[in-house]
C-alpha cells in the first residue's frame, strides 16, 4: 500500500464489469485496469460497489475516491485523494 499524502490526488482510469460472480480484479482490458463487480448496474449499486473496492485496495476511505466520469458508462475516470498516480497504479495491479 502506498503512503497517503494529503495534497494530492490521483486520476485514474478503470474498466468495470457489473453483474459479474464476485468483485475483483481481473487483469486489464484495452490497457486499463479491469474490476468485475458482483453489483448489479442498477441505481449506482455498482458505483458504490466500485468505491468500496478501490477505496479497499488504495487503502483509504471511501469518501477518497469519487467517479469524475462515466457514471454510466463501463470505462471510469476515477479522482483519489491522498495517492499520487503511482500509488493508485500499484494499488490496481493483480496480486
Amino acid at each position: 500500500m502506498a503512503k497517503r499524502d494529503p495534497n494530492v490526488t490521483a486520476a485514474l482510469t478503470i474498466y468495470c464489469q457489473p453483474g459479474a460472480r464476485q468483485t475483483r480484479l481481473a487483469g486489464l482490458h484495452g490497457g486499463l485496469p479491469k474490476i468485475q463487480l458482483a453489483a448489479p448496474p442498477v441505481d449506482s449499486a455498482a458505483n458504490e460497489a466500485l468505491i468500496a473496492f478501490v477505496a479497499e485496495r488504495c487503502g483509504v476511505p471511501r469518501s477518497c475516491v469519487r467517479i469524475v466520469r462515466g457514471h454510466t458508462s463501463r470505462t471510469k475516470r476515477l479522482a483519489i485523494d491522498g495517492l499520487d498516480n503511482a500509488g493508485a497504479l500499484q494499488a490496481m495491479q493483480a496480486s
